[in-house]
């Protein structure tokens, strides 16, 4: 247990990866500003659910270009077409219950702005909770969020602890950034 957390191995297996280690050095467990960079993630990690990080990280280009940016409004005016158009879409993972998780999410994300601003906002009005709590409220909010999917959002944006182990370099880093798990 790492600062209340899990220890994480991908500190280790992310050393000098080519796709791995920008994203473990850069990216994963430090804050994430922007709605559309949070739903970015959320969707990345619903669409990582049975299939490697590394499958993902290698199609992420396409899933931007495929999903507008992310941009949230966009996708959630998503309709038939443009359902079509990703389950067609050799770039990205074409899973009929998880495009249509990442537009209804876009649709929901839009009712969390109104209600509290931002995605940001909404997380940080929850935040601190144990991870179970957390899953409740992700299964209650949104479509196609399990334990696995929720608690590696939460550990990649900095909201739960254990994204590096104590002794990797990019553990302070993250800490300093802002994770959230680490305010007091």
């Amino acid at each position: 247990m790492a600062d209340g957390g899990p220890v994480s191995g991908y500190c280790l297996a992310a050393l000098g990866h080519a796709w791995h280690a920008p994203y473990h050095d850069a990216e994963y467990g430090f804050p994430v500003a922007g709605d559309d960079a949070l739903f970015e993630r959320l969707v990345l990690e619903i669409n990582q659910a049975g299939l490697s990080w590394l499958t993902i990280l290698k199609k992420r280009a396409s899933f931007q270009a495929a999903y507008d940016g992310f941009d949230i409004d966009r996708v959630a005016a998503y309709g038939e077409a443009d359902r079509a158009r990703l389950l067609a879409d050799p770039g990205i993972i074409r899973n009929r219950l998880k495009v249509e998780a990442a537009i209804e999410n876009a649709r929901r994300l839009q009712g969390i702005r109104a209600s509290h601003g931002s995605f940001a906002g909404w997380l940080d009005a929850h935040h601190p909770r144990p991870k179970d709590a957390w899953l409740k409220l992700f299964k209650k909010t949104f479509r196609f969020t399990g334990g696995e999917i929720v608690g590696e959002f939460l550990m990649s944006t900095g909201y739960l602890p254990g994204a590096h182990h104590p002794g990797c370099p990019v553990h302070d880093r993250a800490v300093d950034a802002g994770a959230a798990w680490a305010r007091r």
